[in-house]
């Protein structure tokens, strides 16, 4: 796909009746972010992690794109999906069309997935949530899609108990948010950002009282016009028509 500059970036998607999907940049303290904006039940949001025609992981933007396509539909967007363990395998929790394919991971260790509380993004139908893990496991609930990752950048509108404004560990981060209205909101930051400045916009810029880290440097993102993958994932996230 061809690249173009992230200011000149900005997607107003889905024209269709149908879709309600919007990719924009925005700026906040200084940082560029793109933001995919979905609304559940109008949108076409599924999880994916293999091809099931070569059981092997669809790694790429691109891969995952070919085979919506074969299948009569448009990639509108697509992002990574959770932190993830070597062979492209989710590192917890993957549910795919209603099936587990990776069960709850309740380790207490494991870099940031394991920075608790972490949590689990769900979606049914036209419902989406972001829980911290346990409350999770408790809930029952039956997802048609759902990936765990951590930490919870931000749970019931505070923030996580150990991020700091003067916190010096600066990359590049994806997140995802369910905000006001119960929209869904994907964002990857153009450069450096700590946890505390990440899990802020989500909570203060985008409005979103609950939001889940999804991983880090190898963070990406793509649209009809765009794709800035340099790394292979096992989840991806999309939307597509």
């Amino acid at each position: 796909m061809p690249r173009l500059s992230p200011i000149l970036c900005l997607l107003v998607l889905g024209s269709a009746p149908a879709a309600a999907l919007t990719v924009k940049p925005i700026v906040a303290g200084g940082t560029l972010y793109t933001v995919a904006t979905v609304t559940p039940g109008r949108d076409d949001l599924r999880l994916h992690w293999r091809n099931p025609t070569t059981s092997a992981p669809y790694a790429t933007f691109a891969q995952l794109g070919a085979r919506l396509q074969k299948e009569g539909r448009t990639l509108l967007f697509a992002t990574n999906s959770g932190i993830y363990a070597p062979g492209l395998r989710p590192l917890g929790l993957h549910i795919e069309g209603g099936r587990t394919l990776t069960p709850l991971n309740l380790a207490r260790s494991g870099g940031n997935f394991a920075l608790r509380p972490n949590g689990v993004f769900w979606i049914r139908d036209s419902r989406a949530g972001v829980l911290e893990t346990g409350a999770y496991r408790r809930a029952g609930l039956n997802p048609t899609y759902a990936t765990q990752s951590g930490p919870l950048l931000v749970q019931r509108g505070q923030l996580h108990p150990a991020f700091n404004k003067g916190g010096t560990s600066f990359k590049l981060r994806s997140g995802v948010g369910v905000c006001k209205g119960g929209q869904v909101r994907f964002a990857i930051s153009a450069g450096p950002v700590n946890f505390y400045t990440f899990a802020t916009f989500f909570r203060d810029t985008l409005g979103c009282p609950d939001a889940l880290y999804l991983d880090g440097s190898i963070s990406a993102y793509a649209t009809p016009d765009r794709d800035t993958q340099l790394a292979g994932f096992a989840g991806i996230w999309s939307v597509s028509r």
